[in-house]
């Protein structure tokens, strides 16, 4: 695993999530008329700084990149000339300081909505819904979900892609109750299935919510038969042509691609019989996959394409796009409802309905980062505005040192018609650091969890 694959695309994803949180306390100080002293991507020790605008505020970007702040003009750190005293942001009424503090997370909101908007309008090549079974018990075999049927809607909402339909049915597996499944079956029929998620557990991030229901992505079947061999790899070291087709791995039959590719990931520098047809002929050879490392595991690759012709992408995947108008709606929707679904999720991790081990750390949200950005360019502005929610949300939790718990605070001060005393700001300050140290020693115990366990 190369780190710069995830570290570059973790640090770009983070720096504009910043950037953007940051402008959004800026832009509304500076339209409240209150004086920016410094604008800081990082803490710490500047590695970049310099000054501009006529207030000669100061730009930086410092050493620790997980985070940032802007600094205002204010009493309480420190002398203010006379004539600068209604630029002091502890000057400023209520609202204005409301405002200024709430622009931050709604910045976030609003990136990922530019981005999901761009996203459905220009269109994404996405997986189709199209199930398979994977087990006779399941809940997905007691529907009556059969292998091949596309799911056209659930509940009488849409569904077009398979990222879509997992998140609808996260959504309803929170709520714990039976749904329906507008589907079209292979043979072209439109039925519905009623699929019950009550008792469904939202495991701890180590088993997909899809695979608990007993479903999977459908794969058609493709014939084992190559049509690229990479020079130097080891299937060119083994003799192996473009149009041979596997008939027998190790003295067992293939049928598929995707078994051929399964037997080989588990055989990673041992030697195997494989038995290929080339022409009239059954040749027998020698392989021996290459040892690859992936995200810390093993796995055999013997550098062979498949030969479908493009047949299995064209049935595999749809391009999904929407109208400008529909786009914007659907990208609204979208932004709101993982809000809520964020807001859901940490309310069952503190009744304990929900495991702490789904909360994530910067190593994890890194590994997702590089995975994205290998996907593409859509997957990776997909996860940005995901990131970007959730940024939105946790500055918005009523904690003290984050941006909700100083809107609490000015609610209060809107209610009893004054500013809180500040020794009860100081405890409540104290306190917030407290819960946030857990939350993130939480964050990356989870992260070296998963890290161990591979």
């Amino acid at each position: 695993m190369n780190l710069f694959e995830y570290l570059i695309p973790f640090i770009l994803a983070l720096g504009l999530l910043i950037l953007v949180h940051e402008l959004g306390h800026y832009l509304v100080a500076r339209w409240c008329g209150v004086k920016v002293l410094r604008f800081s991507i990082g803490f710490g020790r500047p590695l970049l700084s310099w000054t501009a605008g006529a207030d000669r505020t100061v730009w930086a970007l410092a050493v620790f990149p997980l985070g940032g702040y802007v600094k205002m003009l204010d009493e309480r750190e420190g002398d203010v000339a006379p004539a600068e005293l209604h630029r002091a942001f502890n000057r400023q009424k209520v609202g204005k300081r409301f405002a200024i503090v709430a622009a931050g997370p709604i910045a976030n909101f609003l990136l990922a909505v530019v981005l999901y908007w761009g996203l459905f309008a220009t269109g994404t090549e996405e997986l189709k819904p199209q199930l398979a079974v994977t087990g006779p018990a399941t809940p997905a075999a007691v529907a009556g979900i059969r292998d091949g049927d596309l799911v056209l809607a659930v509940d009488d909402e849409a569904v077009r892609s398979w990222p879509e339909l997992r998140w609808v049915l996260l959504r309803h597996a929170l709520d714990a109750r039976a749904i329906s499944l507008h589907v079209r079956t292979a043979e072209g029929v439109e039925t519905y299935r009623s699929l019950d998620l009550t008792g469904v557990k939202i495991e701890d991030g180590e088993q997909d919510l899809i695979a608990n229901v007993g479903l999977r992505a459908w794969r058609p079947v493709i014939p084992p038969v190559i049509g690229k061999v990479v020079e130097g790899g080891a299937g060119a070291r083994a003799g192996l042509l473009p149009g041979d087709r596997f008939v027998e791995f190790d003295g067992q039959s293939l049928v598929s691609w995707s078994e051929l590719v399964e037997r080989v990931r588990q055989r990673a520098g041992q030697s195997i019989a494989v038995l290929v047809q080339r022409g009239d002929q059954r040749i027998e050879l020698k392989l021996v996959p290459d040892a690859v490392d992936e995200r810390g595991t093993q796995v055999g690759k013997i550098g062979v394409a498949v030969a479908d012709g493009g047949a299995s992408r064209e049935a595999l995947f749809a391009v999904v796009r929407y109208g400008p108008v529909e786009g914007l709606g659907k990208a609204l929707a979208q932004t709101w409802e993982t809000s809520v679904l964020s807001l859901k999720m940490i309310g069952r991790m503190l009744t304990g309905e929900i495991s702490w081990k789904n909360l994530s750390g910067p190593v994890t949200i890194a590994d997702y980062a590089g995975q994205s950005a290998k996907l593409g360019l859509g997957h990776y502005l997909k996860f940005i505005a995901l990131i970007s929610i959730s940024l939105g949300v946790l500055n918005l939790l009523p904690i003290p040192v984050l941006d909700g718990g100083h809107l609490l605070y000015y609610v209060i001060e809107i209610i009893k018609g004054g500013p809180i005393p500040e020794r009860i700001m100081e405890i409540g300050q104290q306190i917030g650091l407290v819960a946030l140290a857990m939350l993130m020693a939480f964050a990356f115990y989870n992260d070296i969890t998963r890290l161990i366990s591979g």
